[in-house]
């Protein structure tokens, strides 16, 4: 029994080893997400808050200093300059941002949230500090709570982590085991068994996320200004595009190992950038700009545009624009790319 163990612990080790694709992967892949978070979350202090700032001498492109008022000296916080108080003022009630401060002398005032536990406790820090005190204004319109803010999140994710591995690690398998090579030898073209995938993996996202929904707002009761057609088709197109990605990454692949780290590089970086979690409100622009290229990112934008702000279709051609062209790109790269047997 020893020795049989012992040849197949071998055996196992030396598949792996001589699999140098993965095992690159497996070692290249840990080192690229340890640096990629801590470009992201470097740059000294660690900001827990984030806090718009308007003055008459500010621009968008300029430091906040303390000069200008001492609380903006508060280490942890997010300070950032901003031109326009009437666009930053719904973003505080939906939890995109902290705390909005208008300094400019006619006005002085500031804006948070009151369901907001960052809010309050940014409220008792600016009450505590020196400097010129400002008065309290009421955010316009309905104040949002976080679950109502993070729930398009949570199932974004979970629709991404479904996608991405139940096609693509699927498809890997199918090639290695060799069902893949059989189903080759019948009439169907790359395409259809492509557009097969989708459809199906398609159906079953759909149906489970609704049950979710559903289920979870029976209890939860989310904030619901738009249409619930409107969101389905978020969820159609969203859905479509997430698996033609994931169909894109495993288009030739054999390695399961492989599958697996090329689907976490692909996975992780959507998760933390689109805005799962938090926003990116404030951020680096260059991580702004980089989210751009998430289909999550369009998919949670146009989800909570409806669900928050009663957006239509029109008022979404964008994000809705973005997720289809990335859908017929990515299911046509996959089709091109595809390859029905192992090398």
């Amino acid at each position: 029994m020893i020795r049989r163990l012992l040849a197949m612990l071998h055996a196992r080790n030396l598949e792996f080893i001589r699999d140098r694709a993965a095992m690159t992967w497996n070692l290249l892949l840990p080192v690229m997400l340890v640096f990629g978070l801590a470009f992201i979350f470097s740059g000294g202090d660690k900001n827990q808050y984030k806090v718009a700032v308007k003055a008459e001498s500010l621009s968008v492109d300029m430091q906040v200093t303390a000069a200008l008022h001492p609380f903006l000296d508060t280490r942890f916080i997010k300070f950032y300059a901003v031109d326009d108080i009437d666009s930053i003022v719904p973003k505080v009630g939906r939890h995109q941002v902290d705390m909005l401060m208008d300094l400019r002398p006619d006005k002085r005032h500031y804006w948070i949230n009151s369901d907001s536990p960052k809010g309050y406790f940014l409220e008792q820090l600016l009450a505590a500090s020196d400097g010129v005190k400002l008065t309290p204004q009421t955010v316009t319109g309905e104040e949002i709570r976080y679950i109502d803010w993070v729930v398009p999140g949570v199932l974004g994710m979970n629709i991404m982590f479904s996608c991405l591995f139940g096609v693509g690690y699927v498809l890997v398998r199918y090639r290695k085991n060799g069902y893949l090579k059989r189903l080759n030898a019948t009439p169907l073209s790359a395409f259809e068994f492509i557009l097969s995938q989708i459809l199906s993996r398609l159906l079953l996202v759909v149906v489970i996320t609704s049950i979710l929904f559903i289920g979870t707002n029976i209890f939860m009761n989310f904030t619901m200004e738009g249409s619930y057609l409107h969101l389905f088709i978020v969820l159609l197109l969203s859905t479509a595009s997430m698996i033609s990605l994931g169909l894109l990454i495993a288009a030739r692949l054999s390695s399961e190992e492989l599958a697996g780290g090329l689907l976490n590089l692909a996975s992780w970086p959507m998760m933390i950038l689109s805005g799962v979690w938090f926003s990116m409100e404030g951020t680096h622009p260059i991580l702004q700009l980089a989210a751009q290229f998430s289909p999550l990112t369009h998919m949670l934008n146009a989800a909570r545009a409806i669900m928050l702000d009663g957006a239509g279709l029109t008022d979404l051609a964008y994000p809705l624009g973005i997720l289809l062209l990335m859908t017929i790109v990515f299911m046509a790269l996959g089709a091109k790319l595809f390859k029905w047997t192992p090398d």
